[in-house]
């Protein structure tokens, strides 16, 4: 069974930076992509990101390429998303999420962390 857990969220001044960690768990995620997602109040789960476990191919939403990165530590068997300059739009529950390379669903979800940019 897959197992996510986001850690890293809490609250940052506008212009800041945080580092996002999800560590993986439950089997071999060799053939699996990682994702991070986002979703503020009141809206639909947004895109922000993926990365080949196996590999090194990253996705990003275009609107957050060159703010966000993802990163990952095979050893540490986890994926991280760096994120810089942020806005008070970044606010959002951040959640990880897995699929398998060559399926479109995502068929293990993190709980999500907490982030909230002040201006």
């Amino acid at each position: 069974q897959v197992q996510l857990v986001e850690s890293g969220g809490g609250l940052v001044q506008a212009g800041g930076s945080l580092r996002l960690s999800c560590a993986t768990s439950g089997r071999t995620f060799s053939n699996y992509k990682l994702a991070w997602f986002r979703q503020a109040p009141g809206t639909e789960r947004e895109f922000v990101g993926e990365i080949n476990w196996g590999g090194d191919v990253r996705s990003y939403a275009s609107s957050l390429k060159g703010r966000f990165t993802i990163s990952k530590d095979n050893a540490e068997n986890t994926v991280y998303l760096q994120m810089n300059s942020l806005k008070p739009e970044d606010t959002a529950v951040y959640y990880c999420a897995a699929r398998l390379r060559g399926q479109s669903e995502y068929i293990a979800w993190g709980q999500g962390t907490q982030v909230t940019v002040s201006s």
